[in-house]
């Protein structure tokens, strides 16, 4: 399968948090413009219309957080199946991560491909990924953070993964996994 690099810096524009396209219709790498002053910096990660403006509808309702304490651990490559598919928007919020969106949505002309963008704290970049894309990351230092706002609640029965080495997709990771949990281990690969 074809696939995709690092998407890129965001353009700058007039809006509080800018918006680049990264190669996958609807991935979009998001930067939030810092205001500093004295006290350090402030920021608008969400402010849904921007992200209207750019024609995602995306409502968070749930946040989580991903703490992982060693360099090279690979969560993923994780979606959430129909009748219920989430939107992500993932940013680090400690350390520094390499990040992986796989475009799983059949009437897609990115079918297969997948894109990544390095999220680091002291960038405070962030990837929106919609409905229909796989997730994952793989950490760059070790004490890494990662905040996730998702657009649908939690369904267990609902959560499905492709291998993080599934030849199909081919993500090139920036190094062998040193943790990665078992069930990640085993996901199938994806059925093309």
């Amino acid at each position: 399968m074809a696939h995709g690099r690092d998407c890129g810096r965001a353009g700058r524009g007039g809006s509080l948090t800018v918006f680049g396209e990264c190669g996958l219709p609807g991935v979009y790498a998001i930067e939030p413009e810092r205001h500093v002053d004295e006290r350090g910096w402030f920021a608008r990660m969400y402010y849904r219309p921007d992200f209207a403006e750019h024609g995602i509808d995306f409502t968070p309702v749930q946040v989580s957080v991903s703490s992982n304490a060693r360099r090279g651990t690979l969560r993923g490559l994780h979606f959430q199946a129909d009748p219920a598919p989430e939107a992500k928007l993932v940013t680090c919020t400690r350390g520094s991560a390499f990040d992986v969106a796989v475009d799983l949505r059949a009437d897609s002309p990115a079918y297969g491909r997948w894109t990544s963008v390095e999220l680091t704290a002291e960038s405070g970049r962030a990837v929106y990924v919609p409905p229909g894309c796989a997730h994952g990351f793989q950490t760059l230092e070790d004490e890494t953070e990662l905040l996730y706002l998702i657009s649908e609640l939690y369904d267990a029965a609902l959560q499905r993964g492709v291998r993080w080495d599934d030849p199909g997709v081919a993500v090139e990771w920036p190094e062998e996994p040193t943790v990665l949990s078992e069930r990640d281990r085993s996901f199938p690969d994806y059925a093309w």
